[in-house]
């Protein structure tokens, strides 16, 4: 029986729907909460996949699923990736593959760990910063976010450069970017699975809520974001990501992507996208126990050098693609019920 194993934190409504979900197939795999109490480093590994949802916070799990990679199991998502990413790399790599992101720059810390001298410490950094010309090049208003940080946590929009230099003062040992604010005509958040399925999803950034809204983009804009997101994910090795798209005079700018452990809550998602997170988070974790791909790509380079995918050269070997570009019409109206029921 091959085993998948689930690391998670306080979220209530996802975990044991997918266990429950995984379970009731009766494909030969079975779901459960992962187990741990110190990892030796001979240690073998029991699950032939694994699906995080909380070592971005816990650093003993990120650590033991690093062991885990090489021990065989499929990690989702790449725990190797995901300690290298932020939000500067993210806006570099998509627009070395051709994705419109919005101008970036890295921000040097305001404040550093004890032991740091300005004067010994951090010879490299120029001095003072040249606000002015971060200003010029991404424009106003922007916005200042935490390079590392997701969940609209520490995410400021400034009008002003008081404005932003008063939020940059606050950020302490945070590294943050400035980005250029995109003045945005249609906001889309996509739940992107497996390399293979995109939901794009109407979203109310103000309101911080999904609207369940089927016909909210057109047919030649959908399939821009589709592939756009799919390239993304391939890129980064990204098999469980949601991505944000600001739409402006008919273009989706990707604003941010770098949320390998996505909101799957009942509430948030709707019950409408829950169940289809539900059901193709299952999908693909059974198929990668049953049909593991190498734990370390190598071919991962050629998407982060700036090269498109191409038929040859295609970040994943699961062919044919198939993509959801809208939730399920035809599902059972007695399932939708049901969910509509959890709440």
């Amino acid at each position: 029986m091959l085993r998948i194993g689930l690391v998670v934190g306080r979220e209530w409504s996802f975990p044991p729907a997918f266990i429950e979900e995984v379970n009731r197939r009766g494909e030969g795999v079975t779901a459960e909460y992962v187990k741990l109490g110190g990892t030796a480093m001979d240690e073998l590994v029991d699950y032939a996949v694994i699906i995080d949802r909380i070592s971005h916070e816990v650093p003993y799990y990120r650590t033991y699923l690093k062991h885990a990679v090489l021990q065989g199991a499929v990690v989702v998502n790449n725990p190797f990736m995901w300690s290298s990413d932020d939000k500067l790399f993210d806006a570099t790599l998509a627009t070395r593959l051709g994705v419109a992101s919005p101008r970036t720059v890295a921000l040097p810390n305001k404040e550093y760990i004890p032991g740091i001298k300005h004067d010994e410490s951090l010879r490299n950094l120029k001095y003072p910063i040249d606000w002015d010309g971060i200003v010029d090049y991404v424009g106003l208003p922007c916005i200042l976010k935490d390079a590392h940080g997701g969940g609209w946590r520490d995410v400021y929009v400034c009008r002003t450069i008081e404005d932003l230099l008063a939020r940059y003062d606050e950020s302490g040992q945070l590294t943050m970017v400035v980005q250029e604010f995109i003045e945005w005509d249609q906001f889309v958040r996509c739940l992107a699975l497996g390399r293979r399925n995109v939901l794009p999803m109407k979203y109310d950034p103000r309101g911080r809520r999904y609207l369940v809204e089927h016909e909210h983009l057109s047919p030649e804009l959908g399939r821009r974001v589709v592939d756009d997101s799919l390239t993304l994910m391939r890129a980064l090795g990204y098999d469980m990501c949601s991505l944000e798209w600001a739409i402006k005079d008919g273009v989706p700018y990707a604003i941010d992507f770098m949320n390998p452990a996505p909101d799957m809550d009942l509430y948030s998602l709707t019950p409408h996208y829950f169940e289809w997170a539900v059901r193709h988070m299952a999908d693909m974790a059974i198929r990668f126990a049953k049909e593991p791909r190498p734990p370390l790509d190598e071919r991962r380079g050629e998407f982060l050098l700036g090269r498109r995918e191409t038929a040859d050269t295609r970040a994943d070997s699961e062919t044919p693609r198939t993509v959801s570009i809208e939730i399920d019409r035809e599902a059972p109206a007695r399932e939708r019920a049901d969910a509509e029921a959890r709440l």
